[in-house]
């Protein structure tokens, strides 16, 4: 999209259901102005609920949906998607959000804390998005009536500038604003003291309930279902700017068309089969072959490769930008492709990925990719298996030949196996997939079952699917037989993370993290590619002595982490004033540089040395002493990757982490180890 276009949806196109987070409720439940007789009412033990109703042109539609109870705290937390019956292609320009929060703490009476409105359409059609605040009518429950009773909105008369201040930092968190992070920093701490100064002034008489309504990738516009034409804008009397919604943005240029279509023709590639490139053109197409997978080709770019498709077909990587500049919408010329493609050099496993990108939608472009697969052995598939689950999402339907592909490999490996049940189990409770992914699981469940030995059913297949729990899943090679209570315990943090102690079937012990409240999709991420470059490195005979620990999401806001015995380095520092001092209590070595082993010496380096590379690549942020970790034996890992491709919450971050203490223990930068 170049700068001068202007792309949307339709809300009669989303065939998606209304979803949104109810994130917390802000204020005291305790109204200030109220008798004491009336506080005493409150219990600060209270539970709460919200209750959420959608009014389609004020009347309800479907069932009313509640979220968990919580317990008050300040801001009392649900962090809970809400996911509704109706679809976004149902709502009318009335629709309307009618919310009302509960409390069931008293025995056999349940009590209105307050309602709110909210209508999903602005005043100008569009779908609002993002974070909302809505403040709550005390004592009363959500009217969904089109003139409501209880709108969520504050009224302009009552606006000041924390409400301002609000309609920006929600303008913000969905991309519209520059994310400049040192200056950032400064405007929430000073958005934090408007808070403090506006609560003051109003008495903290008010009741705001949060709720995240969900971001598309282009603005949503209305249009009812059924309807041809796009809604007038309203037309105004005064000098007003209005939004007109162009239908033809994003089209293409018939004569630009036409021109392709002939260079393209049946007939041309008679002429073009013995066509090659001039020095300049072979140059440039050697330059286009170069291009990361996330670089989209120019129109000449993509005439050029297409012009001499014939002379690249040895050229294994020129297969991927090739079936980029194709017409797929053109049946000649998508037929010519595939049979081109059918012809070309073998390419590589990791080339096959990309043509599972979203970018290819031709069903024989994905099933070629599926074939270059099948080549992989079970441990690189295992590698990449977590990109192939995400591939599932782009396939036209559930029961696609990807699908099968992953299926059968992982009836065939107990580990694969394994690791694809706890991957779809995630995608379960996406509500824009998870019909796919209940399909492919039943699928996978129904091969497991399947599953015979010697010919003979004797129930095996059914015990190895109901086995799969039993595996610890983040090494489904070990297996679980009970805890160890006296050796868990909970870690002093925000989200109080379980250290659990399992006793395993060869009588030894694994310790893990569990995690609830964190998403570690990220986390598994990054990990898997350290993982992934640690194996491509010693490929080359180059140990970097990387620690790559096992990180499993297990749903979309909880999962393990393998425990690695380490200390971060600002408890290393504290402790022992220096990372030498540190080495030199496990690996003393009175004739070994700085008085421990050069094993050990040597091991630091270059782990130091492999990470730095690795996050520097990555954009991982926010490092510090306290994310940092090293291991008895030398080894220096990182930890927690809330922020990556180049994010950091700190202003003018340094590009690599390497703190003076790390320095110092390789003898300072003069030395040669530093070199």
């Amino acid at each position: 999209m170049t700068g001068n276009e202007f792309r949307f949806f339709l809300s009669c196109d989303i065939n998606l259901p209304v979803t949104f987070r109810v994130e917390a409720l802000e204020g005291d439940l305790q109204d200030p102005s109220n008798s004491v007789e009336d506080s005493k009412n409150w219990s600060p033990t209270s539970e709460l609920y919200v209750e959420c109703a959608l009014y389609i042109d004020g009347v309800l539609f479907g069932l009313t949906t509640r979220t968990r109870l919580a317990a008050i705290e300040k801001p009392c937390r649900w962090n809970e998607l809400v996911t509704l019956s109706a679809k976004y292609r149902d709502l009318t320009a009335n629709a309307q959000l009618a919310l009302t929060v509960w409390d069931v703490s008293r025995p056999r009476q349940e009590v209105a804390v307050g309602g709110a409105t909210l209508r999903l359409f602005n005043s100008k059609k569009q779908l609002k998005t993002g974070k909302q605040k809505l403040r709550l009518w005390r004592g009363c429950v959500g009217d969904g009536a089109i003139a409501t009773s209880t709108p969520g909105k504050v009224p302009k008369t009552e606006r000041g500038e924390l409400e301002r201040l609000e309609k920006l930092l929600n303008k913000y968190e969905r991309g519209q604003l520059e994310h400049i992070p040192w200056l950032d920093k400064l405007t929430m701490k000073a958005m934090e003291l408007v808070k403090e100064e506006e609560s003051k002034r109003s008495g903290g008489t008010h009741l705001h309930l949060i709720v995240d309504l969900r971001t598309f990738e282009h603005p949503v516009a209305f249009q009812e279902l059924g309807a041809h034409l796009l809604m007038q804008s309203p037309i105004s009397p005064c000098n007003e700017l209005v939004v007109v919604w162009d239908p033809e943005v994003g089209r293409q240029n018939p004569c630009e068309n036409k021109q392709l279509k002939l260079a393209r023709s049946v007939t041309r590639g008679m002429i073009d089969r013995d066509m090659k490139p001039s020095a300049n053109e072979r140059k440039e197409i050697q330059k286009i072959l170069k291009y990361p997978p996330t670089r989209n080709l120019s129109g000449e770019e993509r005439q050029l490769l297409w012009k001499f498709r014939f002379s690249l077909m040895s050229e294994r990587r020129a297969l991927t930008k090739f079936l980029r500049c194709v017409d797929w919408s053109d049946a000649q010329e998508a037929k010519q492709a595939v049979d081109l493609m059918r012809r070309w050099a073998k390419i590589d496993i990791a080339d096959a990925l990309e043509l599972l990108s979203p970018l290819f939608e031709s069903e024989e472009v994905r099933a070629y990719a599926v074939t270059v697969l099948e080549r992989a052995e079970d441990e690189e598939l295992h590698c990449y298996l977590l990109q192939l689950v995400q591939a599932l999402r782009f396939e036209r339907s559930d029961k696609s030949r990807l699908a099968f592909f992953l299926v059968l490999r992982a009836v065939q490996n107990f580990d694969l196996a394994s690791f694809l049940r706890w991957y779809i189990t995630v995608e379960l409770s996406d509500p824009s997939y998870a019909k796919r992914f209940y399909s492919i699981y039943e699928i996978f469940e129904d091969s497991m079952m399947k599953i015979t030995v010697n010919g003979r059913e004797d129930c095996v297949g059914e015990k190895m699917w109901q086995s799969l729990p039993i595996p610890l899943p983040l090494d489904p090679t070990i297996l679980i037989t009970g805890i160890i209570p006296g050796e868990s315990s909970i870690f002093k943090s925000a989200l109080h993370p379980l250290r659990l102690t399992f006793r395993t079937g060869g009588g030894a012990k694994c310790k893990v993290i569990f995690k609830k409240g964190d998403d570690l999709r990220q986390d598994q991420l990054v990990v898997q590619l350290v993982s992934l470059m640690d194996r491509l490195l010693k490929s080359v005979n180059l140990d970097l002595h990387l620690t790559p620990y096992r990180v499993l999401a297990t749903a979309q806001d909880e999962g393990l982490v393998e425990f690695i015995p380490s200390k971060s380095l600002a408890q290393v520092l504290s402790e022992h004033k220096t990372i030498v001092g540190y080495l030199q209590q496990f690996h003393p070595d009175e004739a070994g540089p700085f008085g421990i082993s050069a094993t050990c010496l040597e091991t630091f380096v270059k782990s130091c040395a492999g990470y730095c590379v690795i996050m520097y690549i990555l954009g991982v942020g926010d490092r510090h002493l306290d994310n940092l970790l090293l291991r008895d034996d030398g080894r220096l890992f990182h930890v927690d990757f809330g922020f990556i491709l180049g994010r950091d919450p700190k202003p003018f971050p340094p590009p690599m982490k390497l703190c003076k203490e790390m320095v110092e223990a390789m003898g300072g930068a003069e030395r040669r180890k530093y070199t």
